[in-house]
């Protein structure tokens, strides 16, 4: 890992960014990047701006760093994000996580798109993420030790903390949106999964698989941060889906579901 890379994204950043740490930080996934309410902007940068970040390469990524104030709240934004399987390396995917590490944030909300593997779900259902699976083992900690990234060997038993899925459970409760805990399976993409993936990643205990979150989900944690995550499922996964699979059925999804993301965004933020 290159952590100049990080040392000129940091620099790069205006002063307000480090005035006082904010109370949150969110990573805002495929079709999320219009769930934000804002009272009072305090930084906006797009991706292809900051050095080791670089624009979006995605649809339904806006790519644009924000930092704001809402519900007495100061908050830190990524709205979009970098992927593994775009081949920059893991830079500019866990860039969102050590730009908010080194404000000094203590909490992240990651946000995706998935597909759906448990057979009660449906498409514009939300999942909170209560655990992953990483079926491809790629990781960002993999390398010499990086000072400010935690001991060795991080402990992975609770990574998505259970007061911040009770948090999100009373938020989406109090607009009575349709929702459960699940278990997350990440895979490397950019290819969507096949039926005999699926079915054993269903067979591990993944309700929903998507190709995001795990690698800023294991650095959060191992930097002590306290990470939630909260998935929409964008469309049944492949064996299960009758048709073939498509970005554009995410994008739909993630339309059809604005008013309610940013609903219970708005929810969880007031709650913290």
């Amino acid at each position: 890992m290159d952590m100049t890379i990080f040392d000129k994204a940091a620099t790069f950043l205006p002063d307000v960014c480090f005035e006082r740490p904010p109370d949150l930080a969110i990573v805002l996934g495929s079709g999320w990047g219009e769930a934000l309410r804002k009272e009072r902007v305090l930084a906006s940068i797009p991706y292809a701006d900051m050095p080791g970040l670089g624009a979006a390469t995605v649809a339904g990524h806006p790519g644009e760093f924000l930092l704001y104030e809402y519900a007495g709240k100061r908050i830190v934004a990524f709205c979009g994000r970098r992927h593994w399987y775009e081949g920059a390396g893991w830079e500019p995917v866990v860039m969102p996580i050590e730009i908010a590490r080194r404000m000094g944030v203590e909490t992240v909300l990651l946000t995706n798109a998935s597909g759906g593997i448990n057979p009660a779900l449906r498409a514009g259902d939300f999942v909170i993420i209560k655990d992953h699976v990483n079926t491809v083992g790629l990781n960002p900690l993999i390398g010499p030790q990086v000072e400010g990234w935690g001991v060795r060997f991080p402990d992975m038993t609770e990574i998505y903390v259970k007061h911040l899925r009770d948090v999100l459970h009373a938020a989406a409760n109090r607009l009575g949106l349709r929702v459960m805990e699940g278990t997350y399976a990440f895979t490397s993409g950019p290819v969507y999964e096949t039926p005999a993936e699926v079915h054993a990643y269903g067979h591990w205990g993944a309700d929903v698989v998507g190709m995001s979150t795990v690698p800023e989900a294991v650095l959060a944690k191992a930097c002590g941060m306290k990470v939630a995550g909260l998935s929409l499922v964008s469309n049944c996964a492949a064996g299960i889906s009758p048709k073939p699979l498509t970005h554009d059925e995410v994008m739909t999804a993630g339309q059809a579901a604005k008013p309610l993301m940013a609903e219970l965004i708005d929810q969880f933020i007031r709650a913290l």
